[in-house]
């Protein structure tokens, strides 16, 4: 567990102690930018965001309208009091926007992946008397240390009103979603960093309007600080991502719909607290199995000590972890699972048994 101490937290968040960032995936006219704004604030939003530069896969697509779109948020910004957040790639980037009063900056997703690049951010930030928040992405792979060490490159360059973005990790073959949430990455994220708080961006993991209410209300049931969602005033005119993104009024229903899910939960609170006493019971019968397994394991080791056999027996662990695949499939259980969790098992139990071998 590496905990970030002192963080601050991200300016924006709304009365429900969510932070709520929307607008559109790209800045594309003052117009534009000004209708979207009026209706967020009108709706209560307090963070307009806008891609001004926009890493694209293949050339010639659009790239966003660069910096004039800078002086568009910022009129926005004067005309309805919002804050404004948009993604950054270099140090300019960083410097530009600042200079044009963006409160907050993100790192994306591909740039994060890079620690050269996230370096050279952090170099910038470490320059800049009056820091912006910062908020990273994950890397576009599903790799939580890299994903860290970009945030804690940030950090060490003297931000402390940092967050994570959840925007999922890229999908190949068949997937109803664009991006693979894979929800164990930002669980374990905030296993080590406890105090850093963590976004979700479904519009990015759905790739699809009809999904993004699904996957945000999943990323608020599991504890999630905050949503950024695009919102276009047209959606279908949109020049990038037109068909992830809602509109201002669709963005509203889907926090009622939130607001209505949370403040139905203390209704089900009893329930929910049986169940977890039982989870509770049950795990403390598996640490005890695990706990007698590890001693029969080192019981063995002595065995093997004795007829100077090798801790190592590819053949046994071969069966076994096939057997214990065949039962569990018969139990419900996917064969992922019981393979990540017979691998641990069983190099627990080879280290303890080399420990025994290793003795004189």
């Amino acid at each position: 567990m590496a905990d970030f101490p002192n963080l601050q937290p991200i300016p924006g968040i709304d009365p429900s102690g969510r932070l709520i960032i929307a607008g559109p995936c790209s800045a594309e006219s003052a117009e534009q930018m000004m209708d979207v704004a009026g209706q967020l604030a009108a709706g209560g939003i307090g963070v307009l965001r806008a891609g001004v530069w926009k890493p694209r896969t293949y050339p010639g697509g659009f790239e966003g309208r660069g910096a004039v779109a800078l002086e568009w948020m910022a009129q926005a910004k004067a005309a309805t009091g919002m804050l404004t957040a948009t993604e950054v790639a270099t140090p300019d980037h960083l410097h530009a926007a600042i200079d044009s009063g963006i409160d907050i900056v993100w790192i994306g997703a591909r740039t994060a992946a890079d620690p050269f690049a996230v370096q050279e951010i952090a170099n910038a930030l470490s320059d800049i008397e009056n820091k912006p928040a910062v908020m990273v992405k994950n890397p576009v792979s599903p790799d939580p240390d890299l994903w860290i060490g970009a945030l804690q490159r940030i950090y060490a360059a003297g931000v402390r009103r940092l967050a994570a973005i959840h925007r999922g990790f890229t999908t190949y073959g068949n997937s109803i979603y664009r991006n693979r949430p894979r929800w164990s990455i930002p669980f374990e994220l905030r296993r080590q960093i406890p105090s850093l708080p963590i976004i979700c961006d479904p519009s990015h993991i759905a790739g699809d309007s009809k999904l993004v209410e699904t996957v945000a209300s999943a990323a608020i049931d599991m504890g999630f600080d905050g949503l950024i969602i695009e919102t276009h005033p047209c959606p279908e005119c949109a020049l990038s991502d037109a068909h992830q993104q809602l509109t201002p009024a669709q963005l509203f229903e889907l926090l009622r719909h939130l607001r209505h899910n949370s403040s139905a939960e203390p209704a089900h609170s009893q329930l929910l607290r049986q169940y977890r006493q039982h989870i509770d019971k049950i795990d403390h019968q598996l640490l005890d199995l695990l706990a007698q397994r590890m001693n029969i394991s080192a019981e063995i080791g002595q065995i093997k000590k004795q007829h100077e056999l090798s801790a190592m027996q590819p053949q046994r662990y071969a069966q076994m972890l096939a057997e214990r695949c065949a039962s569990g499939a018969d139990l419900g259980l996917s064969p992922e699972l019981l393979t990540k969790l017979w691998t641990l098992i069983h190099e627990e139990s080879v280290r303890r048994q080399l420990q025994i071998l290793s003795q004189k």
